[in-house]
């Protein structure tokens, strides 16, 4: 099976300038643990659950701080025709919950461990 199969294709994307309270809201109304940070169809970052702890906990004002500022620039991601065990790996490996599927160099979509646990995945 492949990341595309199981790849969540519409994502919550954000701007650099959107602030941490509107980033924190879009997420919670979603029901989603993150927001792609792009520009145009480029990804630029990803803002997570992590970052906005991060931020409060650094005192960071909510209403004003963009996340830009605050988010993982140039993070990993996946392909849409990589494996699902792949994808489930590269997760597990460097403790993401989340990982952005691009495609010759365009943001296509997210899967997740909430998209991962679906499905029957064995890791070896």
């Amino acid at each position: 099976m492949k990341v595309l199969d199981v790849m969540t294709q519409v994502v919550l994307t954000a701007d650099t300038g959107t602030t941490i309270a509107e980033a924190a809201s879009l997420m919670a109304q979603r029901r989603v643990g993150s927001a792609l940070v792009i520009d145009g169809e480029r990804l630029l970052g990803i803002f997570t659950e992590r970052d906005i702890v991060k931020a409060l906990s650094q005192d960071a004002s909510a209403t004003h701080q963009a996340i830009g500022h605050w988010m993982t620039r140039n993070p990993q991601t996946i392909s849409s025709d990589a494996t699902i065990e792949e994808a489930l790996e590269r997760m597990l490996d460097g403790g993401f919950r989340h990982l952005p599927v691009v495609d010759a160099g365009r943001m296509v979509g997210m899967v997740s461990m909430r998209d991962l646990s679906r499905v029957q995945v064995r890791r070896e």
